[in-house]
């Protein structure tokens, strides 16, 4: 089993800044691609960002610039530093990982979800 843990959530003002965490607990034998994902009110879940075993990173259009996703393979954790942050970033963030297991098997794994309010 592998679990995904989220943190670093909350409410701050358009134009701040947040870094959220996803650190994952349990018996694997590597981690491979990360992904954040978000879910607004009434919205569909969206990729905000994704970053491979190899550290190529992608972003949705709606963060370049203002996004940046990164891992620290030791510490098996994935940040997500949100800057210059606005109303519309409002959301439950989640981390999502694919790992592979010591039987060779390949698993998808989800946080709980952290909450992020933009708002003055």
């Amino acid at each position: 089993q592998v679990q995904l843990v989220e943190s670093g959530g909350g409410l701050v003002q358009p134009g701040g800044s947040l870094r959220l965490s996803c650190a994952a607990f349990g018996s694997f034998f590597s981690v491979n691609a990360m992904r954040w994902y978000r879910q607004a009110p009434g919205k569909e879940r969206e990729l905000v960002a994704a970053i491979t075993s190899g550290d190529n990173t992608n972003y949705a259009d709606s963060v370049k610039g203002r996004f940046t996703i990164s891992r620290d393979n030791a510490k098996s954790t994935v940040y997500l530093q949100m800057n210059s942050l606005k109303p519309e970033d409002t959301a439950v963030y989640y981390c999502n990982g694919r790992f592979t297991l010591w039987s060779s098997s390949v698993l998808d794994a989800w946080g709980q979800g952290t909450l992020v309010t933009v708002s003055s």
